[in-house]
């Protein structure tokens, strides 16, 4: 018991007297993941979350709750420049830092409560380890405290919005180390984190980011539906209204929500007339650095790869959504495709193809904020 509450407050403080015993080698960026939703118990008024990114969990042990979990009182003084958490896209700060704490070196992985209780949580076990890229010397995690955690599946209960702190403990390294690659944490994002010393940074193949929470928008109303569908006959094409709208940008302004599962572009549209007829999806690709083509799997709530209309009001602007298969994290940049389509009879028919290129993925996902709904107000 004492051991655990020295290990508890080493990790609470960092306090002036402890300092010769606790060198910080490098601190994790601050940076936002995505957190799962919060269920409320309507009785209780209970707050929980069960955590869904760690993976292979299945033939873990779930230990269910561990008390002792060490508590952060003031995060804010470890990492000044804190991110908030935002509780609309369920995104919260994913932090940590590498320590040399007495005769060994500590992985101290702070973690945010988004409820009273969460579940599925898991640390570290013998494949939790640190490569040194100049020696080629592996260090294999010893434990982790608390230290029952090690190789299970685990829940915790605190205070929504306390930031604990849980430790995987490693050999001590020597002080040449500097080009390390952080393994098995998953919770964390380490799969292979390159770390190098002194610059406070974390590379994954390039960058690490976050995902975002799968983006809500509103459903257009189908008020009818295509009937024979003929590209070349309009009467064919279904007929919606009530779009998506949002406040006035530039048209063709994009926005990127990055999730496991897919990967969301949001288009802002622009409406001229009263009825006004659109076609994307089908073909449409995003392309990366590397060369890797990631497909369109659909348009939210319109048709995939087939003209529609959509009623509205001139001087709406909507979000038109294409839904891709999911961008891995290591891409930062990416091109949008549109092959050239094929002809049809109508109105102002335009089939050319588009390419936009050096798209950036964080620039994009600073953009949601501008697809939020926004109610049309007409002053007659």
């Amino acid at each position: 018991m004492n051991k655990m509450i020295i290990l508890g407050l080493l990790a609470l403080t960092h306090v002036a007297t402890q300092a010769q015993e606790i060198r910080v080698r490098v601190k994790s960026p601050a940076f936002m993941a995505s957190a799962p939703e919060v269920i409320v118990d309507k009785k209780t008024k209970l707050k929980t979350a069960v955590w869904e990114s760690t993976e292979n969990n299945s033939w873990h042990e779930d230990i269910g709750f561990v008390d002792s979990v060490p508590v952060v009182k003031d995060i804010q003084n470890i990492f000044p420049d804190l991110p908030v958490p935002n509780e609309k896209y369920h995104l919260f700060p994913l932090l940590w830092d590498l320590s040399d704490e007495g005769d060994v070196t500590v992985l101290n992985c702070y973690f945010h409560m988004t409820a009273d209780v969460v579940k599925n949580l898991w640390l570290g076990n013998s494949e939790s380890c640190i490569l040194d890229k100049e020696t080629g010397i592996i260090y294999q995690a010893r434990s982790t405290v608390p230290e029952k955690c090690f190789n299970k599946v685990f829940s915790v209960k605190s205070k929504e919005g306390t930031t604990l702190v849980l430790k995987i403990v490693f050999p001590k390294l020597p002080e040449s180390a500097r080009n390390l690659v952080i393994y098995g944490v998953p919770m964390w994002y380490m799969r292979g984190w390159n770390v190098t010393e002194g610059g406070g940074m974390a590379v994954y193949e390039g960058k690490v980011e976050a995902y975002d929470s799968v983006p809500h928008f509103h459903a257009a109303r189908l008020v009818k539906d295509a009937v024979g569908y003929d590209k070349n006959n309009h009467e064919s094409w279904a007929v919606y209204d009530d779009a998506h709208l949002i406040k006035p940008v530039t048209e063709g302004t994009m926005a990127l929500w990055r999730t496991p599962e897919a990967a969301y572009l949001a288009i802002a549209t622009e409406q001229n007339w009263v009825r006004e007829y659109y076609g994307r999806g089908g073909n449409t690709v995003l392309l990366d650095e590397r060369g890797h083509q990631y497909k369109c799997k659909g348009v939210l709530g319109y048709p995939n790869d087939r003209i529609f209309w959509l009623e509205g009001f001139p001087g709406d602007f909507f979000a038109m959504v294409l839904v891709f298969e999911p961008l891995p994290l290591y891409v930062e940049t990416f091109t949008y495709v549109v092959p050239e389509s094929e002809p049809f009879t109508a109105w102002g028919a335009n089939w050319a193809g588009e390419v936009i290129p050096d798209l950036n993925v964080q620039q994009l996902r600073q953009n949601q904020y501008m697809f939020e709904y926004h109610k049309r107000v007409v002053v007659k």
